[in-house]
């Protein structure tokens, strides 16, 4: 997928700019972690679809069910036309082009399986429904931004292969609804992922995004919008757990730590 990185307050007002005072940072993010945790137990499912689009490529529907702990199922439509589902023990591949249809066993160690399911089910969640990943060096400031009374901005500079890019997530305050993400490479290059449109639900008292727009250098690249949201919506054990359709070469596999992800384009 097409790199996101997020332009600086400095070139797009939109983003909203820090501002000074408040709590220190030492203070900030420990409530920042807290209410990301008190936030992600709010919400134990949902089901979403919508369309990806990528510039200069036709967009892509898609439909992500998602209940906690660990129970997910993707679906891309054409021209892709897969499905990928976890029920918690067994990962299952449709995939509808090739008529083919695998169920793999996981013999990864939890560390790389939760690795492997993010790879797979990442590009189906978009931000705002999963929990920033911060690390231990993320540093938390109070800022301003257009669309929340207050925010906080999360930063942190990244480690491994993408060592010494800047990642700053921009949050509504207290409830912490993302508004942006922006991203700073080492050489400068700069790019944003910006909430445009969002759904909100009063009675667990948090936001999602319904519309989200990708921009590189000025420009805007990218787009998701999701057209059905539901949250904490009822799931079924048996909606994780797909059977081979008539007609489709069925195989087994096992899940090591060689094997690659399976992982979808877009969203």
């Amino acid at each position: 997928m097409r790199s996101r990185l997020l332009l600086s307050c400095a070139l797009l007002a939109l983003t909203g700019c820090s501002r000074k005072g408040g709590d220190d940072s030492a203070t900030l993010v420990p409530q920042v972690r807290t209410r990301l945790a008190e936030r992600d137990a709010k919400l134990t499912g949902y089901r979403i679809s919508g369309t990806v689009k990528e510039e200069g490529q036709a967009p892509v529907s898609f439909t992500f069910d998602y209940r906690a702990p660990q129970r997910m199922r993707g679906t891309l439509g054409a021209p892709a036309s897969r499905t990928f589902a976890w029920d918690g023990t067994h990962l299952f591949q449709q995939l509808d082009g090739e008529k083919q249809f695998s169920t793999f066993k996981s013999e990864l160690p939890p560390a790389k399986l939760a690795e492997f399911l993010t790879t797979t089910f990442g590009p189906f969640t978009p931000e705002g429904f999963r929990t920033p990943l911060l690390l231990r060096s993320a540093t938390a400031r109070r800022a301003q931004h257009p669309r929340a009374p207050e925010a906080v901005e999360l930063v942190q500079k990244l480690e491994g292969e993408a060592a010494g890019v800047e990642m700053v997530y921009v949050l509504r305050w207290p409830r912490l609804d993302f508004l942006a993400r922006r991203t700073r490479a080492p050489d400068g290059t700069t790019a944003e992922e910006r909430m445009e449109d969002e759904h909100c639900d009063e009675k667990l008292g948090l936001c999602v995004p319904k519309r989200l727009t990708r921009w590189l250098g000025g420009r805007q690249v990218g787009e998701t919008v999701l057209g059905g949201v539901e949250l904490n919506v009822s799931l079924p054990n048996d909606a994780f757990t797909l059977g081979a359709p008539e007609g489709y070469e069925v195989q087994s596999r096992t899940l090591v730590e060689s094997t690659p992800a399976a992982a979808p384009t877009g969203g």
